[in-house]
This record gives structure tokens, C-alpha cells and sequence, in this order.
């Protein structure tokens, strides 16, 4: 069995590590060896034991518990943020670069700084380097990322009034489509299913399994059904709760009833909703 350990880093996804010897608890902080060197995280899974074989060796190694002194590192970095933002912009403009600067951060160490940007294309930036080097003495890394990741770094009150997923509880984006959103019926209005960052909101993805297999049962609105009250048109459905909404014309009056799906007759495409079909030549032509 090994002993590892879940611990978050500024701004990044969780990783796992080995926790070797050391007794971690949650929000405990810690100094880890990353591909950036020595950086400081917070640990945001209890330590436990897993099977070696689940593991994807070899794990990078919790160096030890962060003490008073680089917890007091970590917040001195933090507040020369503020200014290394305002000089990054200062010198942006003044070499007219076509880049919007949303974050920077320091190393733990404090031998570099890392400047995060958006930006419609590529930009030459070598010169802007030059600058920044000659002004902070250290390292300098420019980092252009999408605008899916400006969001999860800046974070934001989503449409749901929630924090939004990338910026709390989502490690990683999960592929989103616009069948997502008509598999759930929803509006396919952009201002209704977009997120902050203008693109379709993460959290269309969480449910899909579910309603893509329901839309598999359903009839398409419109589609002409056969119920026990005669035939009739879906006018509306119901996936949460698998009820069919039909319309049916009977004696000269219209009325609407409301179906449980396996109730109804129906064919879509070659597949048949699962119920048998009538002995009536007339059925034949249920389709959509």
C-alpha cells in the first residue's frame, strides 16, 4: 500500500503526491516537489492508503510540512502582486502588445516570476521579457492561456449564482457540446446556456448520461402517439419524470393528458419504444 495525499497549489488542479513518512491532515500546508521546483500547497484530501497498483508511479514527493517561516514567504509573495500586475500592464501598453494580463504569480523560492495573458493570437512578446527582467532581477515567464481558463483563474458568480464549477469544485474541463443542452431540452438561446467565459457551461455535462439515455425512450415533440385515450401530438415531455404530454382531438373537442412513457405507442427511427404494437394496418404510420 502506499501513502499518498491530494494538495492544491495556487490557481492549479489538485495532484496527487506521496506523503512518505509525514501525518498530513486537510488544510494542512505543505512544501511539494513539482516540475517548477520546490512550491508550497494545501493539502485538500486527508492522506490515505491506496493500492500500489492503482498508482501511476513514480508519484513526486511531499518534501515536508510548511512551517511559520514559509507560510510568511508565501505571504509576502502574495502581496507584491499587486504591483508586478501594475508594471506587467505599465509595459504592455507602452510596447502596444494586444494582450490582457489576468494573473501573475510568484515562485516559492522567489527566483522567478510567471505573467498569465490572454490574447487573440500569438504575440511577440521577447522584448516585453527584456523589460520585465531588467525591472524585477529574476526570472520571467510569460504563460498565454484560453478563455475558459481566464475564467477558472478569476473565477466568478456563474448564472446559477453559484461560484462557478472551474474555479471551485471542477479540477479539470470536460468536453461540452451543444447536444448536451437539446438533450435536456433546454433553450438553445447563447444567453441561457453560456457561462462567464462565453462559452457552454461545464456543468451541461454532469447529467447527459442521464438525459441522453431518457431522450432514447422519449417521443420528439410533435410526433404523433398512440395512448390509451386515442391517437394524439407530444406537446411537451418530461425526463425527470418520464411523462409525455400529448394533445389529443376526440368528438370535435381538444384536450391535453399527461402519460407515463411506457404508456404510449410510438416508433422513432427503426427503434421501437419497447411496447407491442397494434393489429390496426393504421399504427404502422406512428413515427417522427
Amino acid at each position: 500500500m502506499a501513502k499518498v495525499v491530494v494538495v492544491k497549489f495556487r490557481k492549479s488542479k489538485p495532484c496527487l503526491f506521496a506523503a512518505g513518512d509525514l501525518e498530513l491532515k486537510r488544510g494542512q500546508g505543505v512544501i511539494a516537489e513539482t516540475s517548477r521546483g520546490l512550491e508550497y500547497g494545501v493539502v485538500v484530501d486527508p492522506m490515505r492508503e491506496v493500492p500500489e497498483k492503482s498508482v501511476n508511479s513514480p508519484l513526486k514527493q511531499i518534501a515536508r510540512i510548511a512551517t511559520e517561516q514559509d507560510e510568511e514567504l508565501v505571504r509576502q509573495n502574495e502581496e507584491k502582486r499587486p504591483e508586478a500586475m501594475k508594471v506587467c500592464r505599465e509595459k504592455i501598453a507602452e510596447h502596444k502588445l494586444g494582450m490582457k494580463l489576468i494573473d501573475c504569480e510568484f515562485t516559492f523560492d522567489g527566483s522567478k516570476v510567471i505573467f498569465t495573458f490572454t490574447a487573440d493570437g500569438r504575440v511577440d512578446f521577447r522584448a516585453l521579457v527584456k523589460d520585465l527582467a531588467s525591472y524585477f532581477h529574476m526570472r520571467i515567464e510569460l504563460k498565454q492561456v484560453g478563455i475558459r481558463d481566464e475564467t477558472r483563474i478569476l473565477g466568478g458568480i456563474a448564472p446559477c449564482g453559484r461560484e462557478c464549477c472551474c474555479a471551485s469544485c471542477m479540477p479539470d474541463f470536460r468536453k461540452v457540446s451543444i447536444k448536451m443542452a437539446k438533450n435536456q431540452g433546454l433553450s438553445l438561446n447563447p444567453g441561457k446556456t453560456s457561462g462567464l467565459c462565453g462559452r457552454l457551461m461545464c456543468c451541461l455535462s454532469y447529467e447527459d448520461d442521464y438525459y441522453a439515455d431518457a431522450c432514447k425512450k422519449m417521443p420528439k415533440l410533435g410526433a404523433t402517439v398512440g395512448t390509451p385515450e386515442g391517437k394524439g401530438s407530444v406537446v411537451s415531455v418530461n425526463m425527470l419524470k418520464m411523462n409525455v404530454r400529448v394533445k389529443i382531438e376526440k368528438d370535435g373537442a381538444v384536450f391535453y393528458r399527461d402519460f407515463p412513457v411506457t404508456d404510449i405507442k410510438f416508433k422513432r427511427g427503426q427503434a421501437d419504444s419497447g411496447e407491442e404494437g397494434s393489429d390496426d394496418p393504421s399504427d404502422d404510420k406512428i413515427s417522427e
